[in-house]
């Protein structure tokens, strides 16, 4: 046996360097794999959330609503599809352009007995 032990001492030496240090980075992999699924479950539903809210505003950005018959539409034609008003004077009014003057509502007070 003592003959064993001396031929064999790199062997030796090497597969208890193996048996120590194989479970500490197999316990560390584990505990860093369950990290990254949890963080996965957490961050997806949180990114579908931004993507959500981002395409909603640009969906809703692109919405006119004719002055005309009060039709809803998605800016896609120049035309009202239910009154067939021209919806590219609609486009423009609602752009920043305009005047603060032309757009406020001028408000009498009076005075109630």
């Amino acid at each position: 046996m003592n003959y064993f032990l001396k031929a064999n001492k790199n062997l030796l030496t090497y597969s208890l360097i193996i048996l120590i240090i194989i479970p500490i980075v197999g316990i560390n992999f584990f505990i860093s794999f369950l990290g990254n699924i949890l963080l996965l479950l957490f961050l997806i539903p949180l990114l579908l959330i931004i993507l959500g809210f981002i395409g909603f505003n640009s969906y809703k950005s692109k919405i006119i609503t004719c002055n005309s018959c009060g039709a809803i539409s998605l800016g896609l034609s120049n035309t009202c599809m239910n009154c067939g008003a021209n919806l590219d004077n609609i486009s423009q009014k609602n752009q920043f352009s305009n005047k603060p003057s032309e757009s406020t509502i001028e408000v009498k007070a009076e005075e109630v007995k």
